[in-house]
């Protein structure tokens, strides 16, 4: 497949993120990437992580292919580094960056937007002493900040950014921390070679932290780097499914991320990782690859998409067959089998969460029962958390069983928001990782069961397998809706919850087999993939 269609995708994002910034040089928010603050007025700060799209303009403007109107253009270079100036002016005062409320001091945009500007900075060859010192006082304050939750892309991030300020500024006072990050890091990769994200695996994010240590091995090679980084690559490679997509549902974050930059420069020394692009070119090709062309968002796939095209491995292998028979990631604990034409992901601490191929083709997505429950108000009580499940793999059956969670369903209010704003702007600007800490708690990690119960039980047999599901509820009078869909997930994760044509399946609704079922009687579902 071509490469051609990494930069098409990638340019075809360019318009978009221009629409975002005011380009106004008179405009006092000249440079801003926050449609939402600088135009609409809706926000009363803009977001920090917004500035990180300076990059793919930058690299747009570098980029010389058919059909960019944007390569070598004097206007986008200077779009560029109005961006990168009104991220200094909208830095706190020790170099750190809001996103979601005032006073975050959010790690994740900081070092997204730091590393975007610094890559720009050099690839544009400019010359400005402010956004040098913004540079140098960002990097101090993430050399020594610690969030809540294990985020290995963040680390990555952060360890990435730590080493190109330390190449531009020619010093070595970040060296010992930067060294303490890699550690922790890598202490975090199992051996079966995931990084962790929150609580658990989520192959999509692992692009990502593949791609940030993939730059970092190429700037300062390490055996220890080389070798996380190939555990990383072989565990990757069994998550491009038979059709060219990548991820979903079944990983702790719900993402479909892909970040093929990584593969791309480890290819270099490491050719099985080409296989993985060609693949998942392929899918790119068909389609497949999911919509992330949102205010928020855009920016992370363009750029990456950029520097795959443009650090291509021109000389590739023939691409290698298929992973054959069943692989099992017990700590991961997702469990892959393929045998005939078919192959099964399935998430076992996600209630068996599924995505089924036959002959390269998918044929279902399932994300567990969901149920609308009155329960002093309407609750959404789901099979998909993550959760300490009970678990049996058998050669032909697998059989997961535990109890339906609340899922997180959390709305902002006027009130939410005018107490979260009080608090910030109060005691709570001296303790954001603490609040930090208590929104992850309240949208992401903290669970409370409901009170149904399940039994999965996935069983093979005449060529193939067949799903038995049991719902189990002292009664059933106050579920308003059931059913089972193909990609409903209950926590909060900025990249999740993007279009994927494989989402275009139907629900599949049992509201009425539920009013049929007398007080402690079992819902029954029997189906054949």
């Amino acid at each position: 497949m071509s490469k051609d269609f990494f930069s098409k995708e990638a340019i075809s994002q360019i318009p978009k993120i221009l629409i975002l910034q005011d380009r106004n040089p008179h405009s006092p928010t000249y440079g801003c990437f926050d449609r939402n603050f600088w135009h609409y007025k809706i926000i009363d700060f803009p977001s920090g992580m917004a500035q990180e799209f300076v990059w793919p303009l930058a690299l747009a403007y570098e980029t010389n292919v058919i059909n960019n109107p944007f390569y070598k253009k004097p206007a986008i270079k200077e779009w560029v580094e109005a961006g990168i100036l009104f991220a200094s002016r909208n830095a706190h005062t020790d170099g750190s960056c809001d996103d979601y409320f005032p006073y975050e001091r959010a790690v994740g945009a900081a070092a997204f937007s730091l590393l975007a500007c610094v890559e720009s900075y050099k690839l544009l060859d400019i010359k400005d002493e402010t956004a040098l010192q913004f540079f140098e006082k960002r990097g101090d304050w993430l050399a020594n900040s610690q969030e809540s939750g294990k985020l290995s892309n963040h680390q990555a991030l952060i360890i990435l950014c730590l080493e190109l300020l330390s190449r531009l500024f020619n010093t070595t006072k970040w060296d010992r921390l930067r060294e303490e990050r890699l550690e922790r890091l890598l202490s975090w990769q199992s051996p079966e070679g995931w990084f962790q994200e929150y609580e658990g695996c989520d192959p999509g994010y692992l692009t990502l932290t593949i791609s940030l240590l993939a730059r970092l091995y190429e700037l300062r090679s390490a055996p220890k780097l080389k070798e996380a980084l190939v555990r990383a690559v072989n565990f990757a490679w069994h998550f491009l499914h038979p059709d060219g997509s990548y991820g979903g549902e079944y990983g702790s974050r719900n993402t479909y991320n892909f970040f093929p930059h990584g593969f791309e420069l480890i290819g270099r020394w490491m050719p099985e990782a080409l296989n993985i692009n060609d693949h998942f070119l392929i899918g790119l090709y068909k389609g497949l690859s999911p919509c992330y062309c949102d205010d928020h968002i855009i920016g992370h796939h363009t750029w990456n998409y950029l520097l795959a095209f443009r650090d291509f491995v021109v000389e590739r292998s023939q691409p290698m067959p298929r992973p054959k028979g069943r692989t099992w990631f017990k700590e991961a604990k997702i469990l892959i089998d393929r045998r005939d034409d078919t192959e099964l992901y399935i998430a076992l601490n996600k209630g068996g969460v599924f995505k089924f191929f036959r002959k390269n083709q998918l044929v279902a997505s399932d994300t567990q029962f969901s149920l609308q429950v009155k329960n002093g108000g309407i609750k959404n009580a789901v099979g998909h958390l993550i959760d300490d499940y009970r678990i049996h793999v058998g050669d032909n059956e697998i059989i997961i069983g535990g109890s339906l969670g609340w899922a997180k369903q959390k709305q902002m209010t006027t009130m939410n928001l005018l107490v979260l704003r009080l608090v910030m702007l109060s005691f709570g600007r001296f303790f954001p990782n603490l609040i930090r800490k208590l929104l992850q708690r309240m949208l992401i990690t903290g669970k409370k069961e409901a009170p149904f119960t399940f039994s999965r039980l996935l069983k093979w047999e005449n060529g193939m397998w067949s799903v038995t599901d049991e719902l189990r509820a002292k009664s059933w009078k106050k579920v308003i809706t059931a059913g089972i869909g193909c990609n409903q997930t209950s926590i909060y994760v900025v990249m999740s919850r993007t279009f994927q044509i494989g989402q275009l399946q139907p629900w599949l609704d049992l509201i009425n087999e539920v009013k049929k079922l007398s007080p402690g009687q079992p819902l029954k579902l029997e189906r054949n993939l």
